[in-house]
């Protein structure tokens, strides 16, 4: 099934709006908020936007000098917590400091991500792309559901992609074991990213919190570090002297413009009743329609689909047991 509020609102906002136009009017003081990834690329805007509204932010860290590098003067030393999201152990142990300090938990986005990176495995053999996007920001959302559901209004915010497109959930070989192919990897692990975001929405209605999955738009961030240029040439999104193409400076988005899409999610009070759906340019996405547009406009069926969201939460859990 899915969701019948899977269409847009005309939020007023669009693809390139800036922060400061979305959070115009909004108080995020006293609300604490926890940013994977927020300190490179599209993260750290949406850090600095939310600590300009006034809210605390929380960062696990993965790279403890970089970040306190790039958050000077923006999130003091002691709410950085190291944390690697391909390791389950450490993603608890980053819940549970947090659970020490007693704070609620009023926004949570899953920004952090790895993209068509050359075949890598955690030590027990799941595929890096879906462990990292799928279970590591799985684990920290179910360890943190239980403060959650104690702040009515809480938020879940699930950075997916249009890559979501190239594949849904390969319920027979999730982990590539019969070959791996980048892209598909890839394209699997947004689309998981998506199905987090509505079984979680499904789970805690009822107690006032929600979840939404997001495309944060095409950016030139970090993100595209596994990529050589002769491939982002035949994407389209380099030319061949190695600059940004007009297309793609047509297309993309700035850094801040991509941080829009997740803020909206986590701030607009007009999603306070709406939840489980798909997000793109500060709106509600649109079903795929057809047409050449198809590939980067709206949502593939099978990311919004609420039985699968509950199979692969169930899945998620197994792969989790079995370690």
């Amino acid at each position: 099934m899915i969701s019948q509020d899977q269409r847009k609102l005309n939020s007023g906002f669009h693809a390139k709006s800036e922060p400061v136009e979305i959070l115009k009017g909004i108080d995020l003081h006293g609300r604490i908020a926890i940013v994977t990834g927020g300190y490179s690329g599209i993260g750290l805007e949406t850090t600095r936007a939310l600590v300009g509204a006034g809210a605390r932010i929380i960062l696990p860290v993965r790279r403890l000098d970089v970040a306190k590098r790039e958050l000077q003067g923006l999130v003091g030393d002691s709410d950085l917590i190291e944390m690697n999201l391909a390791e389950p152990a450490s993603v608890r142990r980053f819940a549970d400091e947090f659970k020490k300090t007693g704070l609620a938990l009023d926004i949570l986005i899953n920004n952090a991500g790895i993209m068509a990176c050359p075949e890598m495995r955690t030590p027990n053999g799941w595929e890096m792309q879906f462990a990292v996007n799928q279970i590591g920001h799985f684990v920290l959302t179910t360890e943190l559901m239980p403060i959650m559901e104690k702040t009515p209004g809480a938020r879940l915010v699930t950075l997916s992609s249009t890559g979501h497109k190239i594949s849904g959930i390969r319920w027979d070989d999730i982990h590539f074991k019969g070959g791996y192919e980048k892209w598909p990897a890839y394209g699997q692990s947004k689309t998981a990213c998506c199905l987090l975001a509505v079984e979680f929405d499904r789970r805690m209605k009822d107690k006032g919190v929600r979840g939404f999955g997001v495309h944060p738009g095409g950016i030139f961030t970090p993100l595209q570090r596994h990529l050589d240029k002769e491939e982002m040439v035949a994407l389209g999104w380099l030319g061949a002297d190695g600059e940004m193409s007009e297309r793609a400076k047509a297309a993309f988005k700035t850094p801040t413009q991509g941080a829009g899409t997740t803020l909206w999610c986590a701030t607009q009070p007009a999603l306070g009743k709406l939840g489980g759906v798909y997000c793109e340019n500060c709106d509600v996405a649109d079903m795929q329609g057809e047409g050449e547009m198809a590939r980067y406009v709206g949502v593939a069926p099978w990311a919004v689909e609420t039985e699968d969201a509950s199979r692969l939460w169930t899945e998620t859990e197994k792969m989790l047991a079995a370690i």
